[in-house]
């Protein structure tokens, strides 16, 4: 499943737009200019021919979203203002041991320190001639390199014992959270100051989602998980479907609506179960079992479905943009 998630991750739009513009020769701060503006005359030019007038696949998808959106704001003020029968975790967070509570904190210490790798590495790749070679570079290719590359370098990371301090594991969980900065780049390049504006609106809507699966009672969520691979495997097919059907026909661009406006919708779904599925593993975890609790691996649940959330709106931002500019 989480090889799945590695996948979808990637905006197949997005990497057409910029393989049609990437003739430029990358030498000097002008010809980076001169790259960005032709990378999103690109993208406004498909954003431009899949759209038909009347009901469209993106309209039925942010109407899918917006109904999400209104469900998961009537969730958290049901449970945060504490009207159901049941207690959630926020609640049974004051009687928790050290333990439990030191296990949640080191978990999502190593979510924020991914954040914060990814971040770091997509700007310094954005700024190295490396995100030119990558957009030059056919779709198939982009997307095939990253999902080997993504899938064994977290398989990699999650087969290791983890162990406090500086050691192998944590070497191979700084390379992963690298590796996906390194993919992220070309979108990181061609938004501009969309970028931090998505990582705003990714910013609130992880925090809505996580304080909701906290005040949601103990297991309400992770229920979830079958329905949630049944949509996940519905989204990764759907962008596989877009590496070959072209964006301007009907088909193509519901594919795209599903893979933006549903993978959206999944990907809060995973959050909620990953948040809980945290909560449920640190309290139950044995203490003195043969393995230690494993905070980073704990963590790539959620990291993942931030990403995929972040990848998303910003895809949808730079769609409205772009609407906007004509």
């Amino acid at each position: 499943m989480l090889s799945v998630r590695h996948f979808t991750r990637c905006s197949t739009k997005s990497l057409r737009a910029l393989s049609q513009n990437c003739k430029i020769n990358a030498s000097s701060r002008q010809t980076r200019r001169a790259f960005q503006t032709e990378a999103r005359n690109g993208w406004r030019t498909w954003d431009a021919v899949e759209k038909a007038p009347g009901i469209t696949a993106e309209t039925v998808g942010r109407a899918v979203v917006g109904g999400a959106a209104l469900g998961g704001v009537g969730a958290l003020c049901y449970y945060g203002l504490g009207l159901s029968s049941n207690i959630g975790a926020i609640d049974r967070s004051f009687i928790w041991p050290q333990v439990v509570k030191d296990r949640i904190r080191s978990t999502y210490g190593y979510f924020a320190g991914s954040l914060a790798i990814t971040a770091m590495s997509a700007y310094a790749v954005s700024r190295s001639r490396a995100v030119h070679t990558m957009m030059r570079s056919s779709p198939l290719l982009v997307v095939g390199g990253s999902m080997v590359a993504m899938i064994a370098s977290s398989i990699v990371c999650m087969s290791m014992d983890y162990a406090p301090g500086l050691n192998a594991k944590h070497l191979a969980w700084a390379g992963h959270s690298a590796l996906v900065g390194a993919v992220l780049a070309p979108m990181v390049l061609i938004g501009g100051p969309l970028v931090l504006r998505a990582a705003v609106v990714t910013g609130g809507v992880v925090g809505a989602l996580s304080l909701t699966a906290a005040c949601a009672p103990d297991g309400k969520f992770l229920t979830w998980g079958g329905p949630l691979a049944l949509a996940l495997g519905g989204v990764f097919m759907a962008s596989l479907g877009t590496l070959f059907l072209p964006a301007t026909s009907a088909v193509g661009a519901g594919l795209q609506a599903i893979t933006t406006y549903g993978g959206l919708v999944v990907f809060g779904g995973f959050l909620l179960y990953d948040t809980q599925k945290i909560i449920r593993v640190a309290e139950t975890h044995p203490t003195y079992g043969m393995k230690p609790y494993d905070p980073i691996n704990a963590s790539i649940g959620i990291y993942m479905d931030t990403i995929n959330i972040f990848i998303r709106i910003m895809t949808i931002m730079m769609s409205s943009n772009s609407r906007r500019r004509k």
